[in-house]
């Protein structure tokens, strides 16, 4: 390997067959370049995925209730099932290893003036774990806590867009707003990253607004996250217990979805897991085949080269060179070929991934890149295939005999 009259004769080889041997290398070059594009625009699709959850923390879980699409227990199909404070507190309550946080979500809209300001927006009457389920930044103030839940306090989370909206340049912490007519005093201001909806919206706590409409006991939705601990399979398992057993409370058929829908993120994980591992196998499956045609094109290449070469390779056996040598000339030709072919088709990919990758972010399509194990893959896979597409060649070379090579025409 380390033979100068080795390289130079690789070299000089290579000289002489510029076209024959850029067309070669160009296929094997091709062939990294399609493999690395598509696994990265695998991550991409996974990293735009997660991106849409990166608001909420990724263990949680959501109950949201519905219509029966099927008569069960004695009721009638079409029955709209209300969840209540109970069901709050009997999750909180039987399952204190499993649930890691817990609230419960009451929607409502608002008129909110602060002075001559107005405007219209969401309101979520919540407890205080929702700031870390739905991991809302708090850009001043505080978040509400326990003690305004007991005292149904008049208070509130606003959004930056409303506080804006509202307050223009003046400091909203301690200030009144009139909801609907009442005054509730402003403790905190959340922001949320990229989305401006989200932060026009209005957090309070969930007592303060049931008493509102009429000392109501109902709630929406109930959120939790599990114990972060779990694995997916315990994830799932939970999350089917949690299912069953509100079924069985609001006498909801265990198979009817539309009755009460209980949704966790690790199912939607396990859904992008699978599809990714499929797109990743097949993008594997289409830049290996690529390789393996571009490997057939230097070995084909290589064989032409020994054939060319028969009378030389003649001249080195009857000079004393052992078939061995005349392997490792052939094999460390079509390597480098292969490898300089391919760490070009790499490095395009790499310098596309880096310079454009960072600028694309959307739902669905979110930074392409590749990691360092599938770099370092790719390098082993192009000695492995620099080898391989000499493998034939070399033998064939090294079992020429010196008398018929000599002979050659």
């Amino acid at each position: 390997m380390f033979d100068r009259d080795i390289w130079q004769e690789i070299f000089h080889t290579l000289k002489n067959n510029k076209l024959r041997t850029f067309l070669t290398g160009f296929s094997v070059g091709w062939a990294i370049f399609i493999l690395v594009m598509l696994l990265a625009s695998v991550n991409g699709m996974q990293n735009g995925f997660t991106s849409q959850f990166n608001d909420d923390a990724t263990n949680s879980i959501f109950i949201r209730p519905g219509t029966t699409a099927q008569a069960y227990g004695g009721f009638e199909a079409g029955r709209r099932i209300q969840l209540k404070n109970d069901d709050y507190q009997y999750i909180k309550e039987s399952f204190p290893k499993d649930v890691e946080y817990i609230s419960t979500r009451y929607f409502s809209n608002t008129t909110a003036r602060y002075k001559s300001e107005t405007g219209n927006y969401s309101v979520q009457a919540v407890h205080p774990d929702h700031q870390i389920i739905e991991k809302t930044l708090i850009m001043k103030g505080r978040f509400f806590n326990n003690a305004d839940v007991v005292n149904r306090a008049k208070v509130a989370v606003i959004g930056r867009k409303v506080a804006e909206d509202l307050f223009k340049d003046e400091d909203p912490l301690g200030q009144f707003v009139e909801f609907n007519g009442l005054p509730f005093r402003v403790v905190g201001v959340f922001t949320d990253d990229g989305d401006d909806n989200a932060e026009r919206g209005i957090y309070a706590p969930i007592t303060t607004y049931q008493r509102i409409f009429g000392d109501t006991n109902d709630i929406h939705q109930i959120v939790l996250t599990y114990n972060p601990t779990y694995d997916l399979t315990k994830a799932l398992e939970f999350s089917d217990r949690l299912e069953d057993l509100m079924k069985r409370r609001h006498k909801v058929a265990p198979e009817d979805q539309a009755g009460i829908n209980v949704w966790n993120y690790a199912e939607a994980f396990d859904d992008i897991s699978s599809f990714s591992a499929v797109l990743s196998a097949i993008s594997i499956g289409v830049g290996f085949l690529i390789l393996i045609a571009g490997i057939v094109g230097i070995g084909n290449i290589m064989v032409f080269t020994i054939k060319e070469r028969t009378k030389e390779i003649g001249v080195r056996k009857a000079l004393g060179a052992q078939p061995k040598q005349i392997i490792n000339l052939v094999l460390l030709e079509s390597t480098f070929i292969t490898a300089l072919s391919g760490f070009i088709g790499l490095g395009f990919a790499w310098i596309i991934l880096s310079l454009i990758g960072p600028t694309i972010n959307t739902p669905a399509f979110t930074n392409p890149n590749v990691s360092l194990s599938t770099v370092i893959t790719a390098t082993i896979i192009l000695i492995v295939a620099g080898v391989l597409a000499g493998l034939i060649p070399a033998v064939k070379a090294a079992n020429v005999k010196p008398i018929v090579a000599l002979s050659d025409k």
